[in-house]
């Protein structure tokens, strides 16, 4: 249950697989990192022409990623429903027809869409290499990306046995108790996926305690990686404005205060800054955003500390 003020959410079924879908399509960089951009439904093909529609594409421009989105309600039948659509999408994926029209519709939302365009432009991308930047991302295998509403056993070994990296995010559905007209959703903090196939196959870390969708700013200062009170740093510019300078305190308890406000998260606390300076960005990566004094990145911090081991696993 959700309690806002004398408000009460209570949890609920999706009414229908189209209604997760479309929560996804309003919501995707909420599972696929502030740096993705999505395509619409589209109609691929397999060798043999055999004809399928995944729920959509996200690619990830940063992370160099791309994904076969298919959403799904939990009770759907793993076997004779899930598996055998996700293995016909994966077989059509991987034609060069397939990639090449991808391609196009991206390059086209990059020309026509100014939000998609900023994505880009953040990252050092220009129009001449969006092509090129576009085609080596698809040229990798695709991840099967399942947001869904409970992740049934059946589907967790399936997932673990596939070839092609798989994750799967929970979304939650809650509607307010005698008025179902308002209805709220849960998304997974940091984009975390309930389960990651693509992480449990990396070989392990020394410091086996702890993996990446764990670790938050208390850790690295308990690890000595970073004090209460340092500062640290975040520049921005928006589309048609000036660029502005953000600087956040790390509190005690591994909040960051920024703007006059305490966030839990640095990806809430560099959103905070990006909107003040004139963004309408819904997502922002605040591991890579702030940085040290040093020019250390918070991504920089975290991967040493995943690969420090412990005194103990020493």
């Amino acid at each position: 249950m959700l309690v806002f003020k004398e408000t009460k959410f209570i949890k609920a079924p999706f009414d229908s697989e189209a209604e997760l879908e479309q929560v996804v399509v309003d919501n995707y960089e909420y599972l696929f990192g502030p740096d993705s951009f999505y395509l619409p439904k589209t109609l691929i093909k397999t060798a043999d022409g055999v004809g399928t529609i995944p729920d959509g594409f996200a690619i990830d421009i940063g992370q160099r990623k791309w994904y076969i989105v298919e959403a799904e309600l939990g009770h759907h039948d793993v076997w004779n429903h899930i598996a055998k659509q996700v293995s016909k999408q994966i077989v059509a994926s991987l034609q060069l027809t397939t990639k090449q029209k991808l391609e196009d519709i991206s390059a086209d939302m990059y020309e026509k869409d100014d939000y998609t365009k900023e994505k880009f432009s953040n990252l050092g991308i220009t129009s001449v290499n969006v092509r090129k930047i576009i085609r080596d991302i698809l040229n990798e295998d695709p991840i099967i990306g399942i947001p869904i509403d409970s992740i049934p056993n059946d589907l967790k070994d399936w997932a673990r046995q596939q070839r092609h990296k798989v994750k799967l995010w929970i979304i939650n559905k809650f509607v307010e108790l005698n008025n179902v007209k308002n209805v709220v959703f849960e998304f997974p903090e940091e984009f975390r996926p309930a389960l990651d196939t693509e992480e449990e196959s990396e070989p392990p870390k020394p410091n086996t305690e702890i993996k990446q969708y764990d670790v938050e700013l208390i850790d690295m200062i308990s690890a000595n990686l970073l004090n209460t009170s340092d500062k640290l740093f975040m520049s921005y510019k928006p589309r048609n404005g000036q660029p502005k300078k953000y600087e956040a305190i790390i509190s005690a308890d591994g909040a960051l205060e920024v703007l006059g406000q305490t966030f839990s998260s640095p990806s809430y606390a560099a959103l905070a800054g990006i909107q003040d300076a004139g963004s309408d960005r819904k997502t922002v990566n605040g591991w890579t955003s702030w940085k040290t004094e040093n020019g250390q990145t918070l991504a920089d911090l975290r991967e040493k500390l995943l690969n420090t081991a412990t005194s103990q696993n020493a």
